[in-house]
């Protein structure tokens, strides 16, 4: 139990993917941030050559249809995919009660190898939540812009740089269908 916390329930009429058991996604959402080690390509012990993360339900579905492009098309590239619930945790600690220590942040996010972060809100607030991490300068933000605002469902799935960023190589006809997600391990997206 929590004391001193608004709690917030956001909830679609749509039916979402499970990727997580239940006892997984209240382990998820109480760490606030977690490695998704099915959705990447990095075996354990190995560095990531690129991090892809996200905060958002399309965002997260984005970052997950571009890491099995990525899978698919450069399978030797080591991809961590890590999903963001809770944005405070992306500060250190001296910033903020329920961020991460610098030691727990480099595991995570690495202080080296680039990050692509889709993040479908301001531009800026991951930069701010992230500036004083190791690293930074391979952090920037894949939203869709000051010049975009989308406040609606209906134009949350549409084109944003986040969607149409350069992760995988363009199909020959220049169009495609949307890449399938990675499956979860057995028995955990609940929808099938």
């Amino acid at each position: 139990r929590s004391a001193g916390y608004i709690n917030v329930v956001v909830a679609g009429k749509q039916p979402a993917p499970q990727w997580l058991t239940m006892d997984e996604a209240i382990e998820h959402c109480t760490r606030g941030l977690g490695i998704l080690p099915w959705a990447g390509t990095e075996t354990e012990g190995t560095e990531p050559d690129v991090v892809l993360a996200a905060a958002g339900d399309v965002p997260t579905l984005e970052t997950l249809a571009a890491a099995a492009l990525l899978r698919e098309h450069i399978p030797d590239l080591r991809v961590r995919v890590v999903n963001v619930v809770d944005l405070t945790r992306l500060q250190s600690e001296d910033q903020h009660p329920h961020g991460l220590p610098d030691r727990e942040f480099d595991a995570i996010f690495t202080p080296d190898k680039p990050v692509i972060f889709a993040y479908h809100g301001y531009p800026w607030l991951i930069h701010r939540l992230t500036y004083n991490r190791a690293g930074h300068q391979n952090l920037p933000p894949a939203t869709p812009g000051s010049g975009r605002s989308c406040r609606t469902p209906a134009c949350m799935p549409a084109p944003t740089p986040v969607s149409t960023a350069p992760t995988s190589p363009p199909s020959p006809t220049g169009t495609g269908p949307t890449p399938t997600p990675p499956t979860p391990p057995s028995g955990r997206n609940r929808n099938e």
